[in-house]
């Protein structure tokens, strides 16, 4: 899971708010959601768990209540730190639904931030979610609630907020769930589509594990200590790399046994948003969804817009399920989903053109429309004749499609040059498209192992090429994740990929066009061999893409749904500096003579806090030699400067992967330095043999 990083101070304040109070509705009576008519009251305390350890917790109090009033609670629930890294998103979104008659519950994963413990081995691990019974039950008994529990958060606090659904605690009545997936093996960030991959994630996750809570910073060697020895989760993910129980051990039900209402907000723009379409085809419990332009991030904060408000949403959500109001939102359509018009390729953030529709799953209208892709690189509703297309592997290729399958991207054109590349005639009308498109391959390789990925484009007219999505697959797990086979070197399989969720119009006049390649890096590792690849063609059953085609218009959304983002509230004492981790920013070189290339993602921000200012920084490096593709490496360098107390600390992860054909080679060092001086400093060292990757 991925995460942005935001920082702002939690201050025991009142906010006035004025306005009347909510009442409970009558029977049948649509009401509007809770107006905000109480202040802010921060509260910090501890919830105990049953071993001792002690979870450390702001609760965001309606301040001005009447005495006796009784409110649910709101709980995020994360290892991103509520006191410094979180704190302006937090307090903006928390202080909202305190003023409107919620208890926000910030609470730090045991071992992160300011709760104690060690951290645990693993992301939504037992210790986590055995934990989050608890903390569910005591807010559930607190004499200011009224017993009932939601639960909300993007990203982890997605993922665990659908862990602990599945679990069934008695007090948690509905969750909200932003960019977040079940499907932790392929749809997350460590296993893209079954092919390892490593990103910024790895180096916040792996030094954060290191670092006491603000504003102190213990140095207490009872405190730092554990933190600082903690075995770094990158190493945990390296050896698993196929699917099974490890990845299955978050959920203790499968997603079709979802009994909790859920409201889920994705982005076409997020790597994570099939799980949203998916979750909308399996649960029997009641469900909504937003899908918009958004990259990972909330509705009225992305890269991308239009963006829109959902806190008020939220509150409706929260208020039917949580303080019996009826706010009509049970007769809100199932589904508004942001249907993308064409825009120039390009990675700038910017306002998407496209129309909003209320939709259902799957969408009204749907058809499925095949094209088969043709022998002489045409893209046609023609039964393709016989033929093959072979393909040289370039494992440096791919840099263009960028770290995920999200965020928008540059000219595709590039990467095309390394593919194999099949375009539509120009259309004679709008083509729109909702759902995951589908991809049927015959492929053969010459060597035993081998992955493919396909990227579906709109070319312009002009020749500018735009992503619209894609997928890959990992040729040993053709059948099965959990049990990869080598390929058989000249053998022609039939693998189906399921391209990752789309909603695109394309114009009139432009081409539709599918690029097969072999390597798409630095987003996945390459395979170890040099190879060609074929590509067969021939029959009903031939290579061809399904396109889930759907009218050009749909049903109009409800007005007074999307509406404009509401202003942020803030406290004072931080300053946001400035920069951003996530996306970044990233060069390509590539030596031309010794066919080889490297890819340098750089990001990093800067805070002021009332204790000392903190700046974080990260480089990743990745490099490929296209004549030895086993010999693969990335490092990672990650630096935390926190000054505090006259003093400098400084926390520094180095992560450093490398291969060869049979093994991967890893090493991470954890240092921790004040005022230049090292104080604990640790290094993990490992071979694991590589599977099927």
């Amino acid at each position: 899971m991925r995460h942005r990083r935001a920082c702002l101070l939690a201050l025991c304040f009142c906010l006035a708010a004025s306005g009347a109070a909510a009442g409970r509705v009558a029977s049948g009576k649509v009401l509007p959601p809770s107006p905000p008519v109480y202040g802010v009251r921060l509260v910090k305390t501890w919830i105990p768990m049953r071993d001792g350890v002690r979870l450390a917790v702001t609760l965001y109090m309606p301040a001005g209540a009447p005495a006796g009033a009784r409110f649910p609670a709101l709980l995020e629930y994360l290892p991103y730190r509520k006191d410094d890294d979180e704190a302006v998103r937090d307090y903006a979104d928390h202080s909202y639904f305190a003023q409107r008659g919620f208890v926000g519950a910030r609470v730090d994963i045991r071992g992160f931030g300011n709760s104690e413990g060690t951290p645990p081995n693993r992301e939504y691990s037992a210790e986590e979610l055995r934990d989050g019974d608890q903390v569910i039950a005591w807010l559930a008994r607190q004499p200011w609630s009224n017993g009932k529990v939601g639960m909300l958060g993007i990203s982890w606090g997605g993922f665990n907020s659908i862990q602990m659904a599945l679990r069934r605690p008695p007090a948690l009545k509905a969750i909200l769930a932003v960019d977040a997936t079940e499907a932790l093996f392929n749809e997350d960030v460590h296993y893209i589509d079954g092919v390892f991959h490593v990103d910024e994630f790895e180096l916040t996750m792996d030094l954060d594990e290191g670092r006491s809570g603000a504003p102190d910073f213990s140095l207490d060697p009872r405190v730092i200590g554990p933190r600082m020895n903690a075995p770094p989760w990158s190493l945990l993910y390296l050896e698993h790399q196929r699917d099974g129980s490890f990845w299955h051990a978050p959920f203790a039900r499968p997603i079709d046994q979802l009994s909790v209402p859920t409201f889920l907000i994705g982005g076409l723009q997020d790597g994570y948003r099939d799980s949203v379409a998916r979750m909308l085809e399996r649960v029997k419990a009641p469900i909504k969804a937003w899908i918009g332009p958004w990259n990972h991030a909330f509705a009225n904060e992305s890269d991308y817009g239009p963006r829109y408000e959902w806190r008020n949403q939220a509150v409706r959500w929260f208020d039917y399920w949580l303080k019996g109001r009826d706010t009509g939102v049970m007769q809100d359509p199932r589904l508004l989903i942001y249907l993308q018009h064409w825009h120039p390729p390009t990675a700038v953030p910017q306002n998407l053109p496209g129309e909003w529709r209320a939709d259902t799953w799957p969408p009204a209208g749907l058809r499925p429309t095949t094209l088969y892709l043709q022998p002489n690189h045409e893209l046609g509703a023609a039964i393709a004749a016989a033929g093959v297309d072979e393909l040289r592997y370039v494992p440096s290729a791919g840099a263009e499609a960028g770290f995920w399958w999200g965020d928008l991207l540059t000219d595709q054109r590039p990467v095309d040059a390394y593919s194999l590349v099949y375009d539509s005639a120009p259309l004679a009308k709008h083509v729109a498209i909702i759902g995951r498109p589908r991809i049927v391959l015959h492929v053969s390789a010459s060597a035993p192992q081998a992955d493919w990925f396909v990227r579906l484009s709109d070319v312009a007219p002009d020749g500018r090429v735009t992503m619209v999505t894609g997928a890959g697959i990992n040729g040993a797990m053709r059948r099965s994740m959990s049990d990869p086979k080598a390929l058989q070197p000249g053998k022609v399989y039939r693998i189906p990929i399921d391209l990752h969720l789309a909603s695109w119009m394309f114009p009139k006049g432009d081409r539709i066009r599918i690029a097969v390649s072999n390597a798409l890096w630095p987003m996945m590792w390459p395979t170890p061999y040099p190879m060609t690849t074929s590509l067969h063609f021939g029959g009903a059953d031939g290579s061809r893409l399904i396109l889930p085609q759907v009218p050009a218009h749909g049903r109009p959304v409800p007005p007074g749904l999307l509406t404009p983002p509401e202003p942020l509230a803030s406290a004072p004492g931080i300053h946001a500096i400035g920069g951003e981790t996530w996306p970044g920013g990233w060069t390509v070189t590539r030596d031309e003579v010794h066919q080889s290339s490297t890819v340098v993602w750089t990001g990093k921000t800067a805070v002021s806090y009332p204790w000392g200012r903190f700046d974080h920084a990260e480089r990743l490096t990745y490099h490929v030699d296209d004549a030895r593709p086993q010999d693969a490496r990335v490092e990672g360098d990650s630096v935390y400067h926190q000054a505090v107390r006259g003093h400098m600390l400084t926390w520094r992860g180095k992560l450093v992967i490398s291969s060869d054909a049979h093994t991967f080679f890893y090493r991470y060092t954890r240092t921790l330095l004040r005022d230049g001086k090292v104080l604990i400093t640790r290094t993990w060292k490992r071979p694991v043999p590589r599977d099927h990757q």
